[in-house]
């Protein structure tokens, strides 16, 4: 390589014609046909020429010079038809070399600027033949048809990114206002495209195309596209993402929905037989929350002076669905009900979790009934796991409870049962949690309300310490048959904070964080939170798979159906680890987005809280009213400990983006 002469080479897909300054072994030093100097190895030129510039004739002359071949050459490349040439040449399948693909194109005498016009040309039109250096290869007829195909994809993915970007940004600028209604396919498409990179972001399959088309669109932040898809109408501005992102079936399927109808229209057969007892003279009692329509326990209790049978009786759902039933399946699938404060999305069909399978005052109902016989200090004589008929006398409500709890002599009895036998569960070591829990609720006009629930009241206690009386008997008596079920157990925590039930708040939240986490498997282990020796779930098989699984195997020791092998428990519990981690996740942001939402109307608002906390930079604190936990910037001249109790103001709140600040009231 010589100073002087004509080369070109390709910088940023074009082809540029440049003149050598000069030459450092195998470093060149060029002036461009753009008026610019760059250096680089002899091996990135494309082209080099015979042609030569007479470098004393001045830059001005030579950049002219430079772009006048660069004319001349660029007007040559119409000439090469590259679509004719493939068609003549592609059977060869062999390399050609540019002297030959020049002689192809051009007919009489040839020179440099017909060799730079081909390599132009050919390396403008890449669809036929492959390029590497001065040599072409034709490519065959199936790699041209896929060749075609991309360039057809690669347009239409650019108009998508061009069309889509530019009308969303009109639609974000507020030039456009279009309605779900009458978006036309291609818009359908640009929403959908959108709609699946906000949801999941690389995890989409269209993640390329939604971010190019979000840059386009000018759409910098998720809360920016968020905002553009509530315009169009795809999502409500209180959209729940989650059941979005985690794919929740929210309707039953036709086959599911038919089978739950064909169940309730053939409810009317007799229930006995199968030596179900008749149990319908006993005056059950449902003990729920105030909105409560689907009633899956109840509750007896007979004074026989020296010793009490109470009754704990679920609804036997195992009678009516069968395993791998449609409804089943769907079932499985969902894992559980899920209770938010703004909808609720059943496990079962309505017409069988409100309606056929809810035991409803007045209605009989099959049911799997655990009667036991305890004595006045709540101690357990035996038990009974029987497959019975039932009928509820009264439905009652938590306030209902409160509100008779020293005049009722049965709610009296199962209060003070309740309690006795709480007494012996933290005698065995169980660590008693007692904080209070936060309802949210939308009323009938969308308005936001929050309430403070006191678990520890008398209707919620005793309802719950019955409740785990039942459980812990059943785990019993499916261990004691050696049934395989789904056991629920826990370690020791890492640290007891408090004896009994006498913690304070500070001390029920941080034992809270020091429990260990429960485990399932499919023989029994001891439950240290509860402080009992095997423990399941089954008092909630309308609302738990888990509680329909363990229904079924006490049905299968009672003879009404076949059981659960260990490795078909052990196979269930791993399906419904992922759907009953999207259930708690679900439960948890829903409850705390409606809870900022309603905190959003309380700026200014002074609240107490209590130090959970310290950190680095600021402290951890509980707003106390709220059960919410938030940062509290730390401030100049204050030094707060964990424990404290301080007044502090709501400052800024954001539903959507899960921002809560306070600062020192």
């Amino acid at each position: 390589m010589e100073s002087g002469k004509i080369v070109e080479f390709i910088d940023r897909q074009k082809i540029l014609c440049a003149v050598v300054l000069e030459v450092k072994k195998q470093r060149l030093r060029l002036l461009t046909e753009n008026n610019r100097e760059v250096n680089l190895s002899a091996n990135r030129l494309s082209h080099a020429s015979d042609l030569r510039l007479e470098l004393s004739s001045g830059r001005t002359r030579m950049v002219a010079s430079l772009k006048e071949i660069a004319e001349r050459r660029k007007a040559l490349i119409d000439k090469v038809d590259i679509k004719e040439l493939w068609e003549v040449l592609n059977t060869e399948q062999e390399w050609i070399d540019l002297d030959t693909m020049t002689e192809f194109c051009f007919s009489g005498e040839r020179n440099c600027d017909h060799e730079s016009a081909v390599i132009r040309a050919f390396f403008e039109n890449r669809l036929y033949f492959k390029f590497d250096h001065h040599r072409f290869f034709p490519h065959s007829e199936a790699q041209l048809e896929r060749l075609i195909a991309q360039e057809k994809e690669s347009a239409r993915r650019t108009k998508i990114i061009e069309d889509g970007g530019r009308w969303f940004r009109s639609i974000a600028e507020g030039t456009l206002s279009p309605s779900i209604e009458t978006l036309t396919d291609d818009e359908k498409e640009y929403v959908s495209i959108l709609k699946s990179y906000f949801l999941y972001d690389k995890e989409s399959s269209c993640s390329g195309l939604g971010k190019a088309m979000a840059a386009r669109a000018g759409l910098a932040t998720p809360d920016q596209m968020f905002q553009v898809l509530v315009a169009v109408g795809i999502f409500d501005q209180d959209e729940n993402l989650d059941i979005l992102r985690f794919d929740i079936p929210v309707h039953f399927s036709t086959t599911a929905m038919a089978q739950a109808e064909s169940l309730v229209g053939n409810a009317a057969s007799s229930l006995l037989g199968n030596g179900r007892k008749d149990l319908t003279e006993l005056p059950l009692m449902t003990i729920d929350g105030q909105s409560t329509l689907d009633y899956d326990d109840a509750i007896s209790i007979e004074n026989f002076g020296d010793h009490y049978r109470l009754g704990v009786h679920i609804i036997d759902v195992g009678h009516y669905i069968r395993k791998g039933e449609p409804i089943d399946q769907s079932a499985l699938t969902r894992g559980s009900s899920i209770y938010m404060p703004d909808r609720k999305i059943p496990m079962l069909p309505p017409a069988l979790a409100e309606g056929l399978c809810s035991l409803k005052a007045g209605e009989q109902r099959p049911a799997i009934s655990i009667m036991i016989n305890l004595t006045p200090q709540a101690e357990v004589i035996d038990y009974d796991i029987i497959a019975s008929l039932i009928k509820v006398h009264h439905q009652l409500t938590y306030f209902d409870v409160n509100m008779m709890i020293d005049d009722n002599p049965d709610i009296v009895s199962l209060r003070d049962l309740a309690t006795k036998f709480r007494q012996f569960r933290l005698d065995q070591g169980a660590v008693q949690i007692s904080l209070p829990d936060i309802n949210v609720w939308l009323d009938e006009d969308g308005a936001v309300n929050v309430s403070r629930v006191n678990r520890e009241s008398p209707g919620r206690m005793l309802v719950a310490e019955i409740m785990i009386l039942a459980n812990w008997l059943m785990a019993r008596f499916l261990a004691t048959h050696q049934v395989p079920a789904i056991f629920r157990s826990q370690p020791d925590p890492k640290d007891r904070l408090f004896k009994g039930d006498e913690g304070t708040l500070f001390q029920n939240c941080m034992q809270r964080r020091l429990l260990s986490r429960f485990i399932l498997d499919n023989k029994p282990e001891r439950h240290s939170g509860l402080g009992l020796d095997n423990y399941v779930t089954a008092t909630s098989p309308i609302r738990k798979y888990f509680d329909l699984v363990t229904q079924r195997q006490l049905r299968a020791v009672l003879g009404l159906e076949t059981p659960y092998t260990r490795e078909e428990i052990n196979r269930t519990i791993q399906v419904l680890e992922q759907p009953m981690s999207y259930v708690s996740t679900i439960q948890r942001s829903r409850h705390r987005y409606w809870l900022l939402k309603y905190l959003e109307k309380q700026i200014g608002q002074r609240e107490e809280a209590i130090v959970l906390a310290k950190r680095r930079n600021s402290y951890q604190i509980l707003l106390g009213g709220y059960m919410l936990e938030c940062d509290l910037p730390m401030s100049s001249g204050i030094d707060l400990s964990p424990e404290d109790l301080i007044q502090v103001r709501i400052q800024h709140v954001n539903a959507r983006k899960d921002v809560i600040s306070v600062y020192m009231g």
